[in-house]
């Protein structure tokens, strides 16, 4: 039966699923429910954190031994990801009293702190371990039963399939995580972007670190690579578009000083306060350079060819014919070093270093020399 539960996505209309959580959770139940009446159920049903049913048939819900099997496909919806498709595997075995609960086979082992588990424990986050426990009782107590019973949640090819995941990254070796705290997988989730911010942020704080490079994505690791200062052992978080939840989260995890690079493309956007850099909530490039090129004595003609510019790279080389390149570039780092402590509030020491694919670095805010200078120094 196909999970319908839908939202909608400009003028679309885009279909939910649900997660690995909720799988647990769902197989956890009809395992429990076998092993203790006898009879596999035709559905599993359960509400979400979230509040939205799900109601799913297993994929096979068996007795193996004298241990109780039962497994759920994995739904993406429409934002399948890697572990679309997958079956999550419950066992269930009698115990004398309680409710246990341990990750098998294809399940990751947290590795590095600051993750939701602790260094050492099956990686089955907070939330999914809370539903996968509720679950088991409700069926305990559905058949009467005062004992206990003992879980193991398994995911097969989940092993292979986390190498292509962050997961190794994170911290997480040998098999996926089971996560979830909605119980709900949203299409083209943004949180979910900002949460796996929120998480590298909090790794690195986990380790003792006080000073984050931030940086939009793979141009800018290549350049912290390029200049030697991915070797200066600060932790290095991407945040794609999202620069200003980014400078939120580095202020609730009580980063003290932070250096946001980035290609000039994305990160002129700042000059004007514009804190999401994906084109779809602004695109002012060509807008920003053509201002702050107008105060720096730009004429006329200038403006209109840079406002015609397709690209940054090209703004930069009309900049240059007018020998105007070091003056602009200097007022945009004034501009963008004013919007950045305006967001951050005080919270921590924020600068910018601006690059670009072509011209290579093009500046950096003071207070990133002065933090720059420091950090070598150390």
């Amino acid at each position: 039966m196909a999970f319908e539960y839908y939202l909608r996505s400009g003028q679309k209309l885009l279909r939910c699923g649900y997660t690995t959580g909720s799988c647990a959770a769902l197989a956890a139940a009809g395992a429990t429910r076998l092993l203790l009446v006898g009879t596999p159920p035709a559905t599993l049903a359960l509400v979400t954190p979230k509040g939205v049913r799900v109601e799913v048939a297993p994929a096979f819900c068996r007795m193996e031994g004298e241990a109780a099997v039962c497994a759920v496909t994995k739904d993406g919806g429409d934002d399948a990801d890697a572990t679309s498709g997958l079956q999550v595997v419950a066992t269930v075995r009698r115990t004398p009293a309680g409710i246990t609960l341990e990750g098998g086979a294809g399940v990751g082992r947290v590795t590095k702190p600051g993750l939701d588990q602790p260094v050492g424990a099956a990686a089955i986050n907070h939330v999914p371990r809370q539903m996968i426990v509720a679950q088991a009782q409700n069926a305990c107590d559905a058949a009467g039963y005062a004992g206990g019973v003992a879980i193991t949640i398994s995911i097969p090819g989940g092993e292979a399939v986390a190498r292509r995941t962050f997961n190794p990254v994170l911290g997480v070796e040998g098999g996926l995580s089971v996560l979830g705290t909605s119980g709900i997988v949203e299409p083209m989730s943004e949180q979910a972007i900002v949460d796996t911010i929120a998480l590298a942020q909090r790794q690195a704080a986990a380790t003792g670190a006080t000073r984050l490079l931030l940086t939009p994505g793979n141009y800018g690791t290549d350049f912290l690579r390029e200049t030697g200062m991915d070797g200066w052992g600060i932790p290095v978080v991407k945040c794609s578009n999202f620069v200003g939840e980014a400078l939120d989260i580095a202020a609730a995890t009580h980063f003290a000083q932070v250096v946001l690079v980035g290609h000039i493309g994305k990160l002129v956007k700042l000059a004007g306060g514009v804190m999401n850099t994906h084109s779809r909530y602004a695109d002012c490039r060509t807008e920003l350079l053509c201002a702050h090129a107008a105060v720096c004595g730009g004429g006329q003609a200038l403006c209109r060819a840079l406002l015609a510019a397709p690209t940054t790279d090209a703004c930069l080389a009309l900049l240059d014919e007018a020998h105007l390149r070091g003056a602009v570039l200097q007022s945009l780092l004034g501009a963008i070093q004013t919007h950045l402590e305006r967001r951050v509030a005080g919270a921590y020491q924020v600068g910018a270093v601006l690059f670009s694919n072509q011209y290579g670095p093009l500046g950096q805010t003071e207070t990133a020399k002065e933090i720059l200078a420091q950090w070598q120094q150390k």
